[in-house]
């Protein structure tokens, strides 16, 4: 599709802009309906609604939509989409108060909480490949078990760092030679 074609169906950027942010709050609010509903324990509906969201950003919407920049918007547009946003964010903290209030995750802020998960998700876009060795469901996998095990009230903090030690800001062998190989594996996509 040309950029002529593109403008025909809309009148200008910020309606493009518009209709692909509603759409994909619209895809990760019915799933995050659909996960509420389930009745599933808090950790299982976080579990999915993470591997969910990675998919929705990187499979259905080819991870462009959800970055767009939203700030260039109407009031009345912005303020629509931000009402959205904002109602998603509230029903992940939601699960995650859940989880805390019944004992399965551990005490925390569930704001903060969400939005360090929100973030993890949403910066997959500016590092995966759909060539790369893993699928964004691999990917959504593999998040959702690290996030969601790293919220357990069961999990002692040890497991959590695994056999490298160092505590939640201590340093290892391991992240020397990570800071020393940066620069090359930077270029690396997943």
């Amino acid at each position: 599709m040309t950029k002529g074609n593109l403008y025909y169906y809309f009148k200008s950027k910020e309606e493009i802009i518009y209709v692909c942010q509603d759409y994909s709050l619209d895809l990760l609010l019915a799933r995050l309906e659909e996960v509420r509903s389930s009745g599933a324990p808090p950790d299982e509906q976080l579990h999915r609604l993470i591997r969910e969201q990675v998919g929705i950003i990187l499979d259905e919407l080819k991870a462009s939509a959800m970055h767009a920049d939203f700030q260039m918007l109407s009031r009345r547009r912005l303020t629509k989409i931000i009402q959205k946003r904002d109602r998603y964010e509230r029903g992940l903290r939601e699960i995650i108060r859940e989880g805390m209030e019944r004992g399965i995750f551990r005490k925390g802020d569930p704001k903060l909480l969400g939005f360090a998960i929100l973030g993890a998700i949403n910066w997959t876009v500016r590092w995966f490949s759909p060539q790369g060795p893993l699928s964004a469901q691999e990917i959504g996998e593999a998040f959702a078990e690290y996030l969601v095990r790293g919220l357990r009230a069961d999990q002692p903090d040890s497991e959590l760092m695994g056999s490298r030690g160092g505590g939640a800001y201590g340093r290892t062998s391991h992240h020397a030679e990570s800071e020393r190989g940066a620069a090359s594996t930077r270029r690396a996509r997943v």
